[in-house]
């Protein structure tokens, strides 16, 4: 079991990656918060025994505590989840607050296992080609061994991450070759042909900074893409690597197996630079700074004309979608609200399912949800 300890260091961490408890030391034990959202999964599991008994436990990787870890749900009123890690070892050291989250937010068992599968050639058809789908985009988050999650995650770190990320980047070929653009010094060309091409990721959204996850902005953060635009890599914004393949029109299979392309070409870039793998735990999958992330971490998109399900009303739409495990949005992102007729539509589920049930499972329900369409369009007279 583990133990407090006034000095710095208890325990090291196994070479395997945390899978022993590495608690860092302690830190000076704050009251009990106030959770202003009192209906957030931190709410029901953060229970002052919880807070009393892990408070002040530190982590080893980047000094990281519960109270950092939770400080979306004490600042904001309107957090679902509420908590982020600062680094592997969060999960590991907040166990019995992490946990407990983790299974009622992704419904899986205690002693659940992940399983991943990056096989395109399992995915069975395509999207029809007659559903009017506009883009496909594919996106998984993926973090390497022996750096914090970016709520946690030092200055030095974050910058050694970026230099052994542009390092690999350098050792792409064929479709996947490109350009790394730091945001820092950035040129105001490159930055506006980003904007341009809707690559460019900013800060000032109140959850990042909260948790942590904008200090020392813009240094160390970046956009890596190939020529042809359809291969991209966010360099430590909410995760230490956000790895994207999409392209125009409703190719799914092409852009995943694009994406199984390029997870493997930056892992194996960096194993062969540094020897530092993926974060990947047998229970929780990849690891992600977000527990809602965790297991394949993808989110596995188009963008979809639905007039007939406009028209039936967006509370139908997301009902349906709920039935067929899928996600629908507005096309200006999580926030940005709905406008027209054009949707998108994601899996729903992370965790407990792998890459290929996921992007099967957004394949078929698209194809589902035009059938219907036109079915309603003929019904509100379309």
């Amino acid at each position: 079991m583990w133990k407090y300890a006034a000095a710095a260091c208890v325990t090291a961490a196994s070479a395997s990656g945390f899978l022993a408890n590495s608690f860092y030391g302690t830190a000076e034990q704050a009251p009990f918060p106030e959770i202003k959202s009192a209906h957030s999964l931190v709410a029901k599991h953060v229970t002052k025994e919880r807070w009393d008994k892990l408070a002040g436990v530190v982590t080893e990787t980047s000094g990281f505590t519960l109270g950092q870890a939770i400080a979306c749900a004490v600042e904001f009123d309107n957090q679902h989840c509420g908590i982020y890690a600062g680094d592997y070892d969060s999960y590991k050291d907040f166990a019995d607050v992490f946990d407990p989250i983790i299974q009622e937010y992704h419904g899986i068992s205690a002693d659940a296992k992940h399983t991943s599968d990056m096989d395109a050639n399992k995915i069975v058809g395509n999207i029809d080609p007659k559903v009017p789908v506009k883009s496909v985009r594919i996106r998984v988050g993926r973090s390497f061994n022996g750096f914090g999650l970016s709520p946690g995650i030092t200055k030095q770190q974050r910058l050694d991450l970026e230099a052994l990320l542009k390092s690999a980047f350098g050792n792409f070929t064929g479709d996947l070759e490109g350009n790394y653009y730091p945001l820092l010094g950035m040129d105001e060309g490159v930055r506006q042909q980003l904007v341009d091409d809707h690559f460019l990721f900013v800060s000032g959204d109140r959850n990042l900074i909260a948790a942590g996850m904008e200090r020392d902005w813009p240094e160390g953060r970046g956009i890596f893409h190939n020529k042809e635009k359809t291969f991209l890599v966010w360099v430590n914004e909410e995760d230490q690597t956000r790895i994207i393949s999409m392209q125009k029109g409703g190719d799914v299979k092409a852009v995943f197996e694009r994406l199984a392309r390029a997870i493997k070409a930056v892992e194996d870039s960096v194993k062969k630079e540094s020897g530092k793998e993926f974060m990947c735990d047998e229970k929780y999958g990849y690891i992600h700074s977000c527990p809602t992330n965790l297991g394949t971490g993808m989110r596995a998109s188009v963008h979809v004309d639905l007039p007939g399900w406009t028209a039936e009303g967006l509370g139908s739409l997301q009902a349906r979608c709920e039935e067929l495990a899928l996600q629908p949005r507005g096309t200006r992102g999580e926030s940005g609200g709905q406008t027209g007729i054009t949707y998108d539509i994601s899996n729903k589920h992370r965790l407990g399912y792998s890459e290929v049930q996921l992007v099967q499972c957004m394949i078929d329900g698209v194809n589902t949800l035009y059938k219907e369409d036109l079915e309603l369009q003929k019904k509100h007279g379309l």
